[in-house]
């Protein structure tokens, strides 16, 4: 098979697996365009705040800050805060990618990084393809950016109560990302258990009720990924192309 049939075949099994994620995207996407509605952000301004930042944390933290008219430093700042898990992620998937991926498909991947997205990416056997990551935004950023629009559109017409449920079809995505590789390994289903257990002491510990969200995610995957390589370390493995 050449490079570039290998490249289309990739390309549409991305397309397959970003379209469910990005029909929770839709969903959670209208709940963030409510709440920028509620800062005076027009549907265009949404679009494109989640065309280019791809983050719902992110995007809240943004536009609360927009909404306290703080100086842009301090979005920034704020921005970096909220999103700095996805630097774990990176470091992650970046062990993951061909020494022979160019500099642009590097940085045209960590554009689309998600948590979905990742999930879905670390579970592939192998080198991570480009061109099935680049499916898998072609499915799914596009429904997150269309969804906020829509919800600023739309805010006031359909019960919060119904777009929060909406929401819950991202729950059972997560479900189905993390199932499949803890049925095969063991290991990999005790840290899913530990995580959820962690994550719930941690949620209820005084000492971390000023912490923000992304902040705790960040301290539990170190914590808990640190604690398994040293445990139970992962031996080098060769990736075929």
């Amino acid at each position: 098979m050449s490079n570039i049939q290998s490249n289309k075949r990739l390309f549409v099994q991305g397309i397959r697996d970003g379209f469910p994620i990005g029909l929770g995207y839709l969903a959670v996407s209208f709940s963030l365009g409510i709440a920028a509605k509620q800062i005076g952000i027009t549907p265009f301004q949404g679009f494109l705040a989640s065309l280019t930042t791809v983050a719902s944390a992110g995007q809240y933290a943004g536009w609360t800050v927009i909404a306290a008219q703080a100086p842009y430093f301090e979005m920034v700042l704020t921005i970096l805060v909220a999103n700095a898990r996805y630097l774990l992620m990176s470091f992650a998937l970046s062990q993951r990618i061909s020494p022979k991926t160019s500099l642009l498909n590097r940085i045209g991947v960590g554009y689309g990084l998600t948590d979905e997205i990742f999930g879905v990416s670390i579970a592939r056997e192998g080198y991570i393809k480009p061109a099935h990551s680049y499916g898998m935004f072609l499915a799914s950023i596009p429904l997150w950016s269309i969804g906020t629009a829509l919800g600023i559109v739309m805010g006031n017409v359909l019960p919060f109560r119904v777009v929060s449920a909406l929401s819950v079809s991202l729950y059972a995505m997560f479900i189905a990302i993390i199932v499949p590789p803890a049925r095969k390994d063991k290991v990999i289903a005790v840290l899913v258990i530990i995580s959820f257990a962690a994550s719930y002491i941690v949620s209820r510990l005084p000492v971390f009720s000023g912490v923000s969200e992304g902040t705790k995610i960040i301290i539990l995957t170190v914590a808990i990924a640190g604690i398994a390589s040293v445990i139970r370390p992962v031996k080098q493995e060769e990736h075929d192309e």
